[in-house]
């Protein structure tokens, strides 16, 4: 079905009444396609783009390093928290839930540690280097950008038994947006979408990893599995259901980009760009396949209505309930979205650019956890390239984590808010420990990327040592206090012009797939040490 015809953005029931349906073609059954409204119903309407906030003169641009406004950075509960939470819980009375534990006892994907894929090249190896199964490794479709893990989660870093845990979330990157149809700047031809699954609009999904000791051989092993994430309407028919995420997004990406996750006691908080933040609660995972057979629809619960509904995850073309049958992408979990926290101030970033203001409402890029301070901290950064006119090179802050829990109150950065040191921006992940700012740069497409270290001087941002050279394409940073390692992902993958060349530079040894995604660890010890 062509995606003019597959948007779903939807409005409940009493709003939808009201909607005209402009040359929108719409199939019988109410259950296929719910009316198509503004993206902005997933969060509260965003202020007018270019209009300036009251008080934007307050902290302007005070170079590389430099203090920023932390009121800028203040997040409001989103609008449609109550209503999200209804239909969640709507939700949660028709599909069977599954628990982390029990998820990743079921992994189905196999990671190795250290095989032939090398995004490093002439860069010092990691202290420890993780390899995707190969079609996650090469994903056109699926690019990995934020990281987190137990560490962030439980201040004992322990999830029950299931090991050492971490999270990486990946946006559809073949065709992360809902625009007409054919997308004139897409990959995908009007015959595609029929038939290539790649070109449905998934949104986002989250990767778990658990490592561990096998039980039963005594030897280590490193799973994993998917689940996307979701956000929950009420279509025409009355029904609940659900949808990949979704949104008008800064500047090139139509979806949301997942740039950074933080995962917090039950919460797992995802950076949404332009907006600020969406909640996922790990008690919600929806299981759309019970009894572990894909070959046979499993029985669901019913709605409102009485109806027994069943779940298919063998067709990859749809999402959702559809004549009473869910699906899911093909994909066996799902977790919805419970609530949202908007920037409280206007966004005025330019679109179409990786420019940034000065002031005002920030970007969401990056978000990670500091673990280190009292209170427990969560930092938000900016990815920003400087123009003319902007010189800004990206701005970040943190909140009290905790604060983010209650939903019933603006929720202010406080400690400290800062311009970034970097002269040429580019920050694509940065996090906070034991009082030093490590800092993730992309350094072009087939180069590697640079990890900074800083420290806080007089309210000031100034380097530590000079930068260490990592992966090609890394991506956002999680601490893991237990092990002291630094983790991170590479986003490129190999034959893409765009990513990086299908050669490798002549510093790199042949065959090593130089281009592949991996997970990988540095020591912060080694770090630290570093001149």
């Amino acid at each position: 079905m062509l995606r003019s015809r597959i948007r779903r953005a939807w409005l409940t029931t009493a709003a939808a009444a009201t909607l005209a349906f402009t040359g929108l073609a719409v199939p019988g059954h109410a259950d296929d396609l719910p009316p198509d409204v503004p993206d902005s119903w997933i969060q509260e309407p965003r202020a007018t783009e270019g209009t300036p906030s009251p008080g934007l003169a307050a902290r302007d641009w005070t170079g590389p390093g430099g203090a920023a406004s932390p009121g800028d950075f203040t997040l409001s509960p989103g609008g449609m928290n109550a209503e999200t939470t209804r239909r969640v819980t709507r939700l949660d009375s028709v599909l069977p839930k599954m628990g982390v534990q029990n998820l990743l006892a079921g992994a189905n994907r196999d990671a190795r540690p250290w095989c032939s894929r090398d995004p490093f090249g002439t860069a010092p190896d990691p202290d420890l280097k993780y390899c995707l199964q190969n079609d996650d490794s090469v994903s056109r479709e699926w690019v990995p950008q934020g990281f987190t893990g137990v560490s962030d989660a439980k201040d004992n870093e322990l999830w029950g038994d299931a090991g050492n845990i971490q999270l990486f979330a990946s946006y559809d990157g073949w065709d992360p947006g809902r625009e007409n149809d054919p997308d004139p700047g897409g990959d995908c031809t009007a015959g595609e979408l029929e038939d290539n699954d790649a070109c449905n609009q998934k949104g986002v999904r989250v990767t778990f990893v658990q490592s561990r000791t096998n039980p039963a051989t005594g030897s280590p092993e490193i799973k994993y599995r998917h689940v996307l994430l979701g956000w929950t309407y009420v279509n025409s028919a009355d029904h609940i259901s659900f949808d990949g995420l979704h949104a008008s997004e800064y500047p090139i990406q139509k979806g949301v980009h997942a740039g950074g996750i933080v995962w917090y006691g039950n919460y797992l908080y995802l950076a949404d760009t332009r907006n600020g933040l969406r909640v996922f609660d790990m008690r919600y995972i929806m299981d759309l396949n019970p009894d572990g057979d894909a070959s046979t629809n499993d029985p669901m619960g019913s709605d409102t209505d009485g109806v027994k509904t069943t779940a298919n995850v063998q067709d990859k073309t749809k999402v959702g309930r559809h004549n009473n049958v869910w699906y899911s992408f093909g994909y066996r979990y799902v977790m919805p979205q419970v609530a949202a926290w908007r920037f409280k101030a206007t966004q005025s970033n330019p679109k179409g650019s990786y420019a940034c203001v000065s002031t005002g409402a920030p970007k969401a890029s990056h978000i990670s956890l500091d673990r280190s301070t009292v209170p427990d901290r969560l930092l938000m950064g900016e990815y920003c390239r400087p123009q003319s006119g902007y010189p800004s090179t990206g701005r970040i802050a943190s909140y009290p984590v905790a604060d983010l829990a209650g939903r019933s109150a603006d929720v202010p950065a406080q400690g400290w808010a800062n311009y970034l040191p970097m002269t040429s921006g580019g920050a694509q992940g940065a996090v906070a420990y034991d009082g030093t700012l490590y800092v993730n740069q992309s350094a072009g497409t087939d180069e590697p990327g640079n990890l900074w270290r800083y420290k806080w001087d007089n309210g000031q941002l100034v380097q530590d040592g000079q930068a260490v050279k990592t992966a090609r394409g890394a991506e956002d940073l999680y601490v893991e206090r237990g092990t002291g390692r630094l983790w991170s992902v590479s986003e490129h993958r190999p034959g893409v012009a765009a990513d990086c060349t299908a050669n490798p530079d002549p510093g790199d040894p042949a065959g090593t797939d130089y281009c592949q995604r991996v997970l990988y660890a540095h020591k912060l010890s080694w770090l630290d040490g570093r001149p």
